[in-house]
């Protein structure tokens, strides 16, 4: 499902959540993998399942499914760096690269239902699916990574 960017596209990861499709920037995105063994981790934002070890790592992993809503069944993870932070995303399935046409795509509404909308840049259709292009800096916030740091309260 690879296709090259043209003018105007910018190459992102696309996964199934549920209904929906999601897309990360791929210069965020690190491998995909199938699902590991996640520990809790008090303190940690519901949507946030825990830490697990990637690459001798302990990273946070974002349920996609609970930012996005729906259900999921969490079947892989997506490892990403954004910046100097490490974390995954667990989804349902990863369909693979697309060149995603952001002429194609509108803003999200403000009144999205979501449980952090700030973490979605835009919205569009894939293969008759709706699409959410996600801002990979905002999976988890700047308040979040520090409540995560310091443990539970």
């Amino acid at each position: 499902m690879s296709r090259g960017a043209g003018a105007g596209a910018d190459l992102a990861i696309v996964a199934r959540v549920g209904a929906r499709f999601c897309a990360i920037p791929l210069e965020h995105t690190r491998e995909t993998m199938r699902l590991q063994p996640i520990e809790p981790l008090a303190g940690a934002p519901p949507y946030v399942l825990g830490l697990s070890i990637i690459r001798g790592e302990a990273v946070p992993v974002v349920d996609l499914a609970a930012l996005v809503g729906g259900a999921g069944t969490r079947e892989r993870l997506i490892s990403l760096r954004v910046g100097e932070r490490a974390l995954a995303v667990a989804v349902d399935e990863v369909l693979g690269v697309q060149a995603i046409d952001r002429a194609t795509l509108a803003d999200a509404p403000p009144l999205a239902q979501l449980a952090r909308p700030e973490v979605i840049d835009a919205i569009g259709v894939l293969d008759a699916r709706l699409l959410l292009l996600l801002r990979a800096a905002r999976l988890l916030s700047e308040d979040d990574w520090q409540r995560m740091a310091a443990g539970p309260a």
